[in-house]
């Protein structure tokens, strides 16, 4: 029975051992952290505003709208900043996209997300995202695969959960901003 009883205190110590060093990494690491995806944000924000002045961000939080943000041309409104939640074939999106005050998409980035290398995971390079470009305001924003040409479905091809849930937020961001119009 004492053999036991000992076997248990030493595994107990050893579980507090690991997570109290845990918990030190954690405090270490967490502020080092939370300062890189600060800087990836504020660089992603800086390369969809297309020069514009960036006001100050608005929190929406309504599940799909995370933020906006004015673009200012001057002293008016020129568009709106926009972070996106979406889900794809790997789980949880989000992006960041700009759009002008009409609704149309000005740029666009995929800021994090799960999906399959080689497939889901073209969302994240540039040319992805050059197929929405310029729509959403007077043009519709593709729902669906069979609204692309031929060559950007032929690119899209094998990810359509992916394409689904980009262009689902997007349409949402585009929505949205329309009903803001040139207003803060």
């Amino acid at each position: 029975m004492t053999r036991y009883i000992k076997t248990a205190v030493i595994l107990f110590l050893i579980c507090a051992i690991c997570t109290a060093l845990c918990a030190v990494v954690n405090e270490v690491t967490a502020p080092r952290i939370a300062a890189n995806v600060e800087g990836e944000r504020l660089s992603a924000l800086s390369d969809v505003s297309r020069g514009l002045e960036i006001g100050e961000q608005v929190d929406v939080g309504d599940g799909s709208i995370n933020y906006y943000i004015p673009l200012l041309g001057g002293s008016s409104v020129a568009g709106y900043i926009v972070e996106l939640s979406s889900s794809g074939y790997g789980g949880a999106m989000t992006i960041i996209a700009s759009y002008d005050t009409d609704g149309a998409v000005m740029e666009a980035m995929m800021m994090a997300n799960s999906e399959t290398p080689g497939l889901g995971k073209k969302a994240e390079e540039p040319w992805y995202m050059e197929m929405f470009k310029g729509l959403g305001g007077e043009s519709p924003l593709p729902s669906q695969k069979s609204d692309l040409s031929a060559e950007d479905n032929a690119a899209v091809s094998g990810a359509s959960i992916t394409f689904g849930g980009v262009s689902s937020a997007l349409i949402n961001g585009s929505e949205f901003v329309k009903g803001l119009g040139g207003a803060v």
